[in-house]
């Protein structure tokens, strides 16, 4: 069965205070993008990928590939105003048959083994949600007002989410609204029941200066996300 992997980059670098869009910024010998691609292609070779990015900065992207010789093959596609305009913008190049995950262009922490077990859920169950538990304590938010939740009935979501082709393909015929912050929230109101998979703890979303220190250490240390 025919793998996609669509990598969102969407970002413009607000919270880090930065004029390049955090996809971009150079980590540990290249931009944080071309560390997010390598996990997926060492899980399989024959994946094929399809990259979102701001109309605008796909010649800039393009500049990066020759600096660094960074030669995945991958389509670019130009991203919406939101990530659900820029996700159903790659649908449209992808057959409604197959599998196809999608992942966070600002998540280069995943290893080979979450991508291994997000494609095997999906293809046996139709989707996979990668989660993790919440350590913290949790409160709910009410206005003035707040109220402690059950931390064990909590999980933080991740991506790469995955889902057979055609799930996901109709799923975003609908148009957009507010609550869509994922893929799985896109599919969920289709009737589609979502499989919840074991995430990773380090698959950390890059959004603060922190992020980028933590990524940076990670990345150095020998053998990581080589599994």
């Amino acid at each position: 069965m025919q793998k996609h992997v669509i990598i969102v980059a969407g970002g413009k670098g607000s919270r880090l205070g930065s004029i390049l869009p955090k996809q971009f910024i150079e980590v540990y010998n290249k931009p944080v993008l071309m560390h997010t691609f390598e996990p997926f292609l060492r899980y399989s070779s024959d994946i094929q990928f399809i990259l979102v990015l701001p109309e605008k900065h796909i010649s800039f992207w393009e500049r990066l590939c020759l600096e660094h010789a960074f030669s995945i093959r991958h389509k670019v596609v130009a991203g919406g105003p939101t990530r659900f305009h820029s996700v159903k913008n790659a649908l449209k190049t992808i057959p409604a048959e197959g599998l196809v995950a999608v992942h966070d262009g600002v998540r280069p922490l995943l290893t080979p083994g979450l991508v291994s077990r997000v494609f095997h859920f999906a293809e046996k169950f139709g989707s996979a949600i990668p989660v993790v538990p919440v350590r913290e304590s949790v409160r709910l938010i009410d206005q003035a007002m707040s109220s402690p939740l059950p931390r064990n009935r909590v999980r933080l979501v991740q991506t790469p989410q995955c889902f057979r082709a055609e799930i996901l393909i109709r799923s975003y015929k609908k148009s957009f609204r507010e609550e869509f912050t994922d893929d799985a929230t896109v599919v969920e109101p289709e009737g589609e029941r979502l499989f919840l998979v074991d995430g990773e703890c380090l698959n950390i979303k890059i959004s603060t200066d922190t992020d980028l220190v933590i990524a940076e250490a990670l990345l150095k240390k020998k053998g990581f996300n080589k599994d």
